[in-house]
């Protein structure tokens, strides 16, 4: 975490003692007695994120390999963050982001989920698409 945010942020947090050590200010709301919002300090941002991330992969990606994880965290925590935005400028962003990059399937996990046809039950060929 310290290598990504800035040394002067504040962190809330709960009472879990695993922030005790980090090197930032921090603000915490005891969970463990069943206080969830201190004046301005609370978790629900976060809580939220993991509980959107979490229905996306049981609706959508189904699995997800260890190697790629962080790869699905960034993309959906990047679509979290612009959610506000209208549709023209969340494409112009994330269409932005993409120049110069390029993801080739050799790169990719070896794991890879590959979609059933539901009609045909047969599987699809990535490949050849």
């Amino acid at each position: 975490m310290a290598g990504h945010a800035a040394p002067s942020a504040t962190v809330d947090n709960d009472d879990a003692t695993a922030y005790e050590s980090l090197p930032f200010d921090h603000a915490a709301v005891k969970h463990s007695l069943s206080e969830y919002v201190k004046g301005g300090v609370h978790t629900n941002g976060i809580e939220s994120l993991w509980s959107m991330l979490k229905r996306v992969y049981k609706g959508t990606f189904r699995k997800l390999s260890p190697k790629d994880l962080d790869r699905y965290v960034q993309d959906f925590g990047g679509r979290h963050n612009i959610r506000e935005q209208d549709t023209i400028e969340q494409v112009a962003i994330i269409s932005d982001g993409m120049v110069g990059k390029r993801l080739m399937y050799r790169n990719s996990s070896e794991e890879v989920f590959r979609p059933t046809s539901r009609t045909t039950n047969r599987r699809v060929d990535l490949t050849r698409m």
